[in-house]
């Protein structure tokens, strides 16, 4: 009796740990999401040269939260990263139309990486709430996105600086985690 208790409260209140990659081009918001999700407030940011790596408790996970820099020189180094990752956060700047295309090729880099393979990846559209950004529909569109067939995924419009959409997206993702754990 005692071992079924155990199993169920240990079930219940168990805090499992998660490695998630926050990825995406620089300038996507991606350290904003980070520290929203730590400090719940915007923090002054400057472009990640390296990573930033923060530990977040989430609806009983603890989600160790790498935000790696997205400058065309770093990029080649995100696949340090890939090993044991248990889930993706790709950040796209909804403004940036002239840079989608690369966000694109980006992306579906690391889809094919064997270290990502299965792992379920929330697209971000974040910068929802500048003029004239695109929606969370044209992203998906313009990237492709329904062509994705090898793994969980899901967009969600996103405004990283006040938060809104991230509480959607992270309850997406521990959702999935959680299945995917049974």
């Amino acid at each position: 009796m005692g071992f079924i208790l155990s199993k169920i409260f240990g079930d219940l209140f168990s805090n499992k740990e998660v490695r998630l990659l926050i990825l995406g081009l620089d300038n996507a918001g991606k350290t904003t999401l980070l520290y929203q999700m730590q400090f719940g407030e915007v923090k002054v940011t400057v472009p990640t040269l390296g990573f930033n790596v923060e530990s977040v408790k989430y609806e009983n996970i603890n989600f160790q939260m790498w935000d790696l820099g997205g400058q065309t020189e770093i990029r080649p180094y995100w696949r340090c990263y890939y090993p044991k990752t248990n889930a993706v956060v790709f950040v796209i700047d909804s403004s940036d139309k002239e840079r989608l295309d690369i966000a694109k090729e980006e992306l579906f880099l690391l889809l094919q990486e064997d270290d990502l393979k299965g792992v379920p990846i929330a697209i971000l559209a974040n910068k929802q709430d500048v003029e004239g950004c695109l929606s969370d529909v044209q992203i998906s569109e313009n990237m492709g996105l329904t062509d994705i067939k090898n793994r969980q995924w899901a967009i969600f419009k996103t405004i990283a600086k006040t938060g809104k959409g991230l509480d959607d997206a992270f309850k997406w993702l521990t959702g999935i985690l959680k299945n995917n754990e049974n």
